[in-house]
């Protein structure tokens, strides 16, 4: 069977994927340890070679493993790395001191994300002091399809690129359904920005904004309220400001200009 290759012809390196494939599930598990054969036969991977990846990993800091040296876990590197990306990122850097306006104004939960792949990336988050964590923090990965900021940007497409589905749902609010989502699209784009009324996390309403300084718009930015504390008069409000602060940072936030690397 031939190696993979990318969209330029480039075989994939097999020990490469093999590294990034078991960093990503490790990462995937969270606080959910593994067992060296469970990772094998994820990977489909020899439980040898797997074994000596490991511990190649363990010593550069990229895994971690329990006292009995049978359980492992995503290491502390991988924590430094992603830190290193979001300081590395004009973009981020420039958004982040909105988000901090933004939270002022309106008492709540504010983030960042951006699109990759069927997911949204958070990047940057602001939390409410009024009510308990969302789900959604720095690093955290979910579908488009459930929240204000993957609809946000996924209303900037065009709705042949919607996968045919149907999707799974995070709550019994969430669109499963390709016609659903996409009516809910057309909806985003003539009002300006998205709505997701308890789709991604049951009591929680977000409303977000896509960043057009990318075209399409990779990143967007949303508000979260708990349904408890949301009226007509706050869900005005929340409207008003995060459109004033999506002008701010589009207005301020670094599209790419002689020398800067256009990141694909």
């Amino acid at each position: 069977m031939p190696e993979p290759t990318d969209e330029r012809g480039v075989r994939e390196v097999k020990s490469a994927a093999r590294t990034v494939g078991l960093l990503e599930l490790l990462a995937e598990r969270g606080d959910r340890p593994a067992r060296l054969q469970e990772l094998a036969d994820a990977l489909g991977v020899p439980r040898s070679s797997m074994y000596a990846l490991l511990q190649t990993l363990i010593g550069r800091g990229w895994v971690r493993t329990d006292v009995t040296g049978s359980l492992y876990g995503i290491g502390i590197h991988a924590l430094l790395t992603g830190t290193s990306y979001l300081d590395s990122d004009p973009r981020v850097r420039a958004v982040r001191p909105y988000l901090d306006e933004a939270s002022q104004a309106l008492g709540e939960t504010v983030h960042m994300g951006r699109l990759d792949g069927a997911d949204v990336a958070y990047l940057a988050t602001r939390e409410s002091h009024e009510y308990l964590r969302t789900i959604s923090r720095v690093g955290r990965r979910l579908p488009a399809h459930v929240g204000a900021l993957g609809k946000a940007l996924l209303a900037e497409r065009p709705d042949e690129e919607l996968p045919e589905g149907p999707y799974a749902p995070a709550t019994p609010r969430t669109h499963t359904h390709r016609d659903a989502l996409a009516a809910d699209l057309a909806r985003t784009r003539a009002r300006g920005y998205s709505v997701d009324r308890e789709e991604g996390v049951l009591g929680i309403v977000g409303f977000g904004f896509a960043l057009r300084y990318d075209v399409p718009a990779q990143d967007a930015i949303s508000c979260s309220v708990p349904v408890v504390r949301l009226n007509p008069a706050h869900e005005d409000r929340i409207i008003t400001v995060m459109r004033e602060i999506r002008a701010k940072i589009e207005a301020t936030t670094p599209g790419g200009g002689a020398g800067a690397p256009h990141w694909r």
